[in-house]
């Protein structure tokens, strides 16, 4: 189970890359109205790092939790921007819970979603209202905890993320921003959606088409 696990994240990763590097030139135009206009560039350059690394792991080998264990690392070392060790905390959190249970179950999945959000939050001391990636990770967190609060299926879990993270994300555009870069611009931030939430919306999606999409869970 642990090797089907395994390939199931690193095909994961895969897809966030390539839907990253897909949207990157929106990402930083969107960073431009507010931040120095590279969030895509970053984002892409992290995760295709991330993808170089994993390519050297045996996955028949792996664990999960090693997946997101050399993510961490990767992302951290080609991303020395603010956003690299927000992420790398993210992936380093999902990786130490994944130890205590390795089989991409619903219940997991939702966990992956929740240590990632508690990552970012740890790592950048913000809340959700900040006008940053917290305002699409923590109601995406929190539908998940509440789907498996419920016993939702795996789909519906995943629709209740993507959706809370997109609505999430659209909001940012009527907050000012408290922290990060764009706090420098105060009212000016006011009618920008955070790059950083935008990019949170398309890593959640395509983490929901390796989990559903891929048929992947056990």
């Amino acid at each position: 189970m642990s090797e089907k696990a395994a390939r199931c994240l690193a095909t994961m990763f895969q897809r966030i890359s390539i839907a990253i590097n897909a949207e990157k030139d929106r990402l930083s135009e969107l960073d431009g109205a507010i931040g120095d206009a590279d969030h895509g560039i970053t984002m892409s350059l992290g995760f295709m790092a991330v993808n170089a690394e994993l390519a050297k792991l045996d996955l028949s080998q792996a664990l999960p939790s090693e997946i997101f264990s050399v993510a961490a690392s990767a992302f951290l070392d080609a991303v020395g921007a603010s956003t690299g060790p927000l992420y790398a905390t993210a992936f380093r959190r999902a990786s130490q819970a994944l130890k205590t249970d390795e089989s991409l179950s619903l219940a997991c999945q939702a966990m992956i979603v929740d240590e990632m959000r508690a990552g970012i939050q740890q790592r950048g001391k913000g809340q959700r209202g900040d006008k940053t990636m917290l305002d699409a990770w923590v109601p995406a967190a929190e539908a998940a905890i509440d789907a498996k609060a419920n016993s939702r299926d795996v789909a519906a879990m995943w629709k209740a993320i993507l959706e809370a993270a997109e609505t999430g994300a659209n909001s940012t555009s009527s907050m000012v921003a408290a922290r990060g870069r764009a706090a420098r611009l105060g009212e000016r931030s006011l009618g920008h959606i955070d790059p950083g939430a935008a990019s949170a919306v398309i890593i959640l999606r395509a983490m929901q088409d390796t989990f559903v999409g891929a048929g992947a869970h056990p």
